[in-house]
């Protein structure tokens, strides 16, 4: 792969991407992207890899599993796909883009997720503890909402999420489509909702922002973002990057104003979706230092990309 001349805080893997629709194994699939990504208190690296099939109308999730973070088992049973039998019913369709989430006091693992169906986009929240069943618990979200994700801890004894609704059929301009805070006693009820970050600090995310699952570290807790341009060619996704107080998470302490990753090889600008790059979250390493970010590229195929976790947060410090 030739060196690009822009210096980015993420530095590609050489042999992106991971996943490919053309080596999934279990069957033809034109698209393996955007996965939820998490690491086990065991080390393991889980993603659940949004697919779909070529003589299929909609998504699956299949879980895929590593010991190096590089090499990769994927189930051959999704842990997701549409059913109408389901207990979200016409509701728990196409299912994509999960967020994961462990929370050691719980035990289990939390997927909040997108559910797109003739109602309007809501978010579904699921729970596991081995990846080979996920328990239904709530519609967690109404229309439009379509990226809430979890922190991993109680924050003053209540549970806290990002997520950002947004205004489907308005122009864009007019569609809200920001981060917002809200916190919850049980999962289930949430509310003190309050805004978080305005799209359109810069130019790469004019059109709309989304946030991952944040990250606690040292200085605070580390949240990847999405935003979207538009340009003349069309949407264009890149990555950024803010950080928020460990105690009071509605405050941004930190905001790099350039973005960490945009689209710039073949694999992320071509494809179903052209010029994406998109994340559903990061794996931090706190001894290593080391962020790992597996991102969906041109809503086609699975990538890696890494950085050291002090340089962007400092870089969130400094707002360069």
């Amino acid at each position: 792969m030739r060196e690009l001349k822009y210096k980015s805080m993420l530095k590609r893997y050489e042999g992106n991407p991971l996943f490919a629709p053309e080596e999934f194994p279990f069957g033809a699939a034109d698209q393996v992207f955007n996965p939820g990504q998490v690491r086990t208190p065991d080390g393991r690296t889980i993603l659940l890899l949004s697919v779909i099939m070529r003589n299929e109308r909609h998504a699956r999730c299949h879980v895929a599993e590593s010991r190096d973070g590089i090499h990769f088992r994927i189930q051959e049973t999704p842990l997701f796909s549409v059913d109408p039998e389901k207990p979200f019913g016409k509701l728990d369709f196409h299912p994509i883009d999960c967020r994961v989430t462990w929370f050691p006091e719980d035990g289990c693992y939390y997927i909040m997720r997108p559910a797109n169906s003739e109602w309007g986009c809501c978010a579904l929240l699921y729970r596991t503890v081995d990846f080979r069943t996920a328990e239904p618990m709530e519609v967690i979200a109404l229309p439009h909402n379509r990226v809430p994700c979890l922190f991993p801890e109680k924050i003053g004894g209540k549970y806290v999420r990002l997520d950002r609704p947004y205004s489907v059929g308005a122009p864009y301009e007019k569609s809200f489509a920001n981060i917002w805070i809200s916190y919850s006693p049980d999962l289930i009820h949430w509310g003190e909702h309050r805004p978080l970050l305005q799209r359109g600090f810069m130019p790469w995310n004019g059109l709309k922002v989304g946030p991952t699952v944040p990250i606690r570290t040292e200085e605070g807790w580390l949240e990847l973002i999405h935003g979207v341009q538009n340009t003349f060619a069309g949407w264009r996704y890149s990555l950024g990057a803010v950080l928020l107080d460990l105690e009071h998470p509605d405050r941004i302490i930190g905001r790099m104003n350039r973005y960490l990753l945009t689209p710039e090889t073949p694999f992320e600008r071509q494809g179903v979706i052209p010029e994406v790059v998109f994340a559903t979250g990061a794996i931090a390493d706190i001894e290593t230092r080391e962020l790992r970010v597996y991102y969906g590229g041109a809503d086609t195929t699975v990538n890696l990309a890494t950085g050291n976790l002090d340089e962007i947060i400092e870089g969130c410090r400094k707002g360069i």
